[in-house]
């Protein structure tokens, strides 16, 4: 058994904020003290592990809907191990992961192949399926077949889905079935060099960049279909001003089944750390300006964009040594993205605490429908335990890539403990 106690604790859930004692038995949450501190007698409980969270918070494991882990096909970068572990030291109990492997996770095979490597982990592993076969979108995937198989959702992420029937077809099969369409917004035909903003970056390379145009033209397009066919849609990696006040009105209007996804680097850097850093902040769709980071924030903080995921993207020293129109697009995100939150969106915008770990937990685990992102009795026992206001400097990653422009900054707001299944699971102490 396990006795988290003097907590400060966070429930996105119910919006409790206060004092708690957490009991936890057989990966659950066994019994849950609120509001008195010490309510729990010790000495009731043989072989009892206590951490003493006295100064500290607690909230729900973190939750992560847009990862890569590279596995199957590139495993150079990253593998499903190296992922996981990435994962805990950032606070993430439950990640999701993209389907744009080697082979494409459209087929059952490789869909086991992921499932059960992420069982081997210390976190809990979910995959997301391709919405069309082979990422061609040409032909859709047989939905119901994955989903029986462990799928918890689907995506082509990295390549736009163009054709507009084929969109309509995989909404309507996919809203019948209540299950999250999550889609990448670029069309390629506005794009001359995609990763750097066509603007200030893209001058300052000599490149013809990627125009707003590109996402917005086809975030309009989508949320349209979603309206019609009241698919679950997750409008990913929001970049542009336009793009959330879209998301923003879908929301006033009653459609509560789109979704919008922001990445901690767009609501924390601009086109300018692109020219400062080059590659390291080269990412799809690319870092614009300070109105459209601002507008980010501003969206976080009201709810319209209602999910913060990293699109944690590792990339070899090698590929990102490229010349600027040769070098892969992304970021590693996983270890930074809460401290980010925290010292971008909490500090700086005077978010409440509680909201970010919403957005970080309760908020994506809903809309995939996974039993994680809240705090009560008999629920999961993922939490994490961190410290606000200690500060601390990003040096290694425990990722098998080292991508970020965030190497060698300081950063607000260190995961103390992460716990999953009721295990300790990172100790920033061990």
């Amino acid at each position: 058994m396990l006795l988290i106690k003097n907590a400060y604790m966070l429930d996105p859930a119910t919006g409790y904020e206060g004092d708690a004692d957490i009991l936890v038995e057989n990966g659950r949450i066994k019994k849950l003290y609120k509001g008195i501190i010490g309510l729990v007698d010790e000495s009731l409980f043989e072989d009892l592990e206590v951490i003493d969270a006295d100064g500290l918070y607690v909230a729900p494991g973190l939750v992560d809907v847009h990862v890569h882990f590279r596995d199957p096909g590139f495993l150079y970068k990253e593998d499903i191990t190296t992922g996981a572990k990435a994962a805990a030291k950032g606070g993430f109990t439950t990640v999701v992961l993209m389907a744009n492997t080697k082979p494409i996770v459209d087929n059952e095979e490789t869909l086991a192949y992921v499932l059960e490597k992420g069982k081997t982990t210390d976190i809990h592993v979910e995959t997301c399926c391709s919405v069309s076969k082979e990422f061609k979108g040409q032909e859709l995937c047989d939905y119901e077949k994955l989903l029986e198989n462990g799928a918890v959702g689907f995506t082509d992420d990295g390549i736009p889905l163009l054709d507009e029937a084929l969109v309509t077809e995989a909404m309507t099969r996919l809203s019948k079935l209540q299950v999250p369409i999550s889609l990448h917004e670029e069309d390629p035909n506005l794009i001359a060099n995609n990763g750097i903003n066509r603007g200030a970056a893209s001058e300052h390379f000599g490149i013809g960049g990627s125009p707003r145009e590109a996402e917005v033209t086809m975030v309009a397009r989508d949320i349209e279909i979603a309206k019609k066919t009241g698919a679950v849609v997750n409008i990913q990696h929001i970049s542009c001003k336009e793009t959330a006040e879209m998301i923003r009105k879908a929301k006033q209007e009653g459609f509560t089944n789109i979704h919008g996804e922001a990445t901690p680097h767009h609501f924390t850097l601009t086109e300018e750390a692109a020219i400062k850093y080059g590659t390291m902040a080269k990412m799809n769709p690319p870092l614009r300006t300070k109105e459209d980071k601002e507008a980010i924030i501003a969206a976080i903080k009201d709810g319209t964009l209602d999910i913060i995921a990293t699109d944690h993207a590792p990339h070899s020293e090698e590929e990102k040594a490229k010349a600027i129109t040769e070098a892969p697009s992304g970021i590693l995100g996983l270890e930074t993205a809460f401290a980010l939150g925290v010292g971008e969106l909490v500090e700086k915008n005077d978010m409440p605490m509680i909201d970010l770990i919403d957005r970080m937990s309760y908020g994506p685990a809903k809309m995939y429908n996974l039993d994680a992102g809240y705090i009560k009795e008999n629920g999961p026992a993922d939490f994490i335990i961190f410290d606000p206001n200690e500060f601390w400097r990003v040096e290694e990653f425990q990722s098998k890539s080292q991508n970020s422009p965030f190497i060698g900054k300081m950063m607000l707001g260190k995961i103390k403990k992460t716990i999953c299944n009721g295990k300790v699971i990172y100790d920033d102490e061990a």
